[in-house]
């Protein structure tokens, strides 16, 4: 509305400075080239102008002129008006029309507390909202353009309409009574709106999302109580796909491995047309169907293990399973993918902006052989080339690489570069960064098998500094299988002495007299004597052998 008050005055200005304009020359003309005998007075002359404009009509002075100059003087301001009439319309008639018509977003909240102020509505700001419903949590969107917060006000959105780095934006979202305001709109609007949040609520929590860390001091000075930049993380997460540690270690065994010499650890990206799609683990009833253990997994960005029953299963997801080779392929033809060892080969990472660094990073240290592309040369980059070229990924090592990790920040380029990199390594494992949210089906339908995000990770780490949680997005990937001695279960049940519950760790395997049992359900029950290959992170190991061990 503020732009169409500000096109109306210029209109308004406009006009009215060529009618007097024009009042001025046919006065002149009139008296000049007209034999009158009394001169024409200005205001005359004006209104003369303004009915022309009006197309109101005239008459009177018709059949005075009578010179070449008067008529093209006439015609001239004809075509002027009309001109001016069709001008109108676009600039000020349809929108004055359209916001009347339009629905008006309410402009203040009533009776709102303990709720979220969010400013303003980003990719970020959607999945955060996402968050804070899924958590029962309210929230107000603050948005200062008015035709976007009717949209969001149309689709059902606690929106107002206001500014937000303003004291009486903040004071109609209801922040003295909230607890605790996102500024998430550029790096300077965000500062503003820091400092006028605390002006506004000395108490209130403030955390505000900056697009580049070393801007972060200064919102820090204004008065934010956390700072968040979600580049990092991102880029953390996508080299942790890659660098996912699984140690097996069978130290209990006769042989020096595990008995029955084929038991395997691998990761089941789930191809977007299984079956599995849409349902939950228990639902999809893995164990059952191909009698494999699921000891971990990616959901949606984040790293699960153990993954709780009722997670559902999405394009994209991960599955991280131990079992025989003829349980894995079982259930290779169910997820309808391939089975590949986690951790092992060579990376190739593409693009190193901010979130390609972070990644390139992430994986020296953990030691991870990796090949760096970017189309701007420097000292992190090994190869310099456009990624969307084949040759590019080709002198790369893309054919042979285990992994690609696509960090560009174009959803365009990444897509082209998915295809590439697909048609050039049938069986690697390709993560990819997302820039819009909308973008994350396309890049898994160019062949990528895990996507992320960027607003979905922002929007989980957010609702985590919000709600001052751990943050909702894993780093701890590193998981181990190891067969040890666990007389503490000898007579119980796996689900009687509810193992995965109390310790986070999940059985995938038992030995019994030299023989491997890999059919190991929650009613299997432990006998004297028997050593249990158990997955989980170190601190869940260390609680199953103070429990059991």
């Amino acid at each position: 509305m503020d732009d169409l008050r500000r096109r109306t005055v210029y209109y308004v200005v406009t006009v009215g400075v060529v009618m007097t304009v024009y009042a001025a020359i046919y006065q002149y003309g009139m008296n000049t080239f007209e034999d009158l005998e009394e001169p024409v007075a200005y205001l005359d002359a004006l209104q003369f102008v303004v009915e022309t404009f009006t197309a109101t009509g005239y008459g009177a002075d018709s059949a005075v002129w009578s010179t070449p100059e008067m008529w093209v003087m006439v015609i001239l301001m004809d075509v002027t008006g009309v001109a001016t009439l069709f001008v109108a319309l676009p600039v000020i008639g349809a929108p004055l029309l359209r916001n009347l018509l339009s629905t008006s977003p309410p402009v203040a909240v009533e009776d709102r507390s303990d709720h979220v102020v969010v400013c303003t509505y980003s990719a970020r700001g959607e999945s955060l909202v996402e968050e804070l419903d899924s958590r029962g949590v309210g929230y107000v969107v603050v948005e200062p353009d008015r035709e976007r917060a009717a949209e969001l006000y149309e689709d059902g959105l606690d929106v107002i309409h206001a500014r937000p780095d303003t004291v009486a934006g903040l004071r109609a979202a209801g922040l003295p009574a909230a607890r605790a305001l996102v500024a998430d709109a550029t790096d300077e609007v965000d500062a503003s709106i820091v400092l006028t949040a605390r002006e506004v609520a000395e108490d209130a929590r403030l955390v505000s999302v900056v697009e580049d860390p070393d801007r972060a001091t200064y919102h820090e000075l204004a008065g934010a109580d956390e700072v968040l930049s979600p580049r990092p993380l991102l880029g953390t997460t996508l080299a942790q796909k890659v660098t996912v540690g699984v140690d097996v270690d069978a130290g209990a065994g006769a042989d020096g491995g595990l008995s029955g010499g084929d038991f395997e650890v691998a990761e089941m990206p789930v191809d977007r047309d299984s079956d599995l799609v849409g349902r939950t683990l228990a639902e999809s009833r893995l164990r059952e169907r191909a009698g494999v253990n699921v000891i971990g997994g990616w959901f949606d960005g984040t790293f699960m293990s153990p993954p709780d029953p009722g997670t559902r299963i999405d394009e994209g997801t991960v599955l991280l399973v131990a079992g025989r080779g003829n349980q894995l392929e079982r259930l290779r033809s169910l997820v309808t993918t391939a089975v590949r060892e986690p951790g092992a080969g060579r990376t190739v990472v593409v693009g190193t902006g901010e979130v390609g660094r972070v990644v390139v990073d992430r994986l020296d240290e953990a030691g991870v052989e990796h090949t760096a592309v970017d189309v701007h040369p420097s000292d992190a980059v090994d190869v310099v080339g456009d990624a969307t070229e084949p040759a590019a990924l080709r002198e790369a090592g893309v054919p042979e690489a285990s992994s690609v990790v696509l960090a560009l920040p174009d959803d365009t380029a990444t897509k082209f570069a998915t295809l590439v990199a697909r048609d050039m390594a049938l069986d690697a494992m390709i993560a990819a960064r997302a820039e819009q949210r909308e973008s994350v089906r396309k890049v898994y339908r160019a062949g990528a098998d895990y996507v992320l995000s960027l607003g979905s990770i922002a929007g989980r780490m957010i609702a985590a500094a919000v709600l001052e949680e751990e943050t909702l997005v894993s780093t701890d990937t590193q998981v181990s299988v190891v067969e040890m001695p666990t007389p503490g279960l000898a007579g119980s049940t796996l689900v009687g002495a509810d193992v995965r519950a109390r310790t986070g760790c999940t059985v995938v395997a038992v030995e019994r007299d030299g023989e491997a049992i890999t059919d190991v359900g929650a009613d299997f029950r432990v006998e004297p004597g028997d050593d249990l290959v158990v997955a989980g992170t170190d601190a869940d190991l260390n609680r199953f052998r103070e429990q059991f061990g």
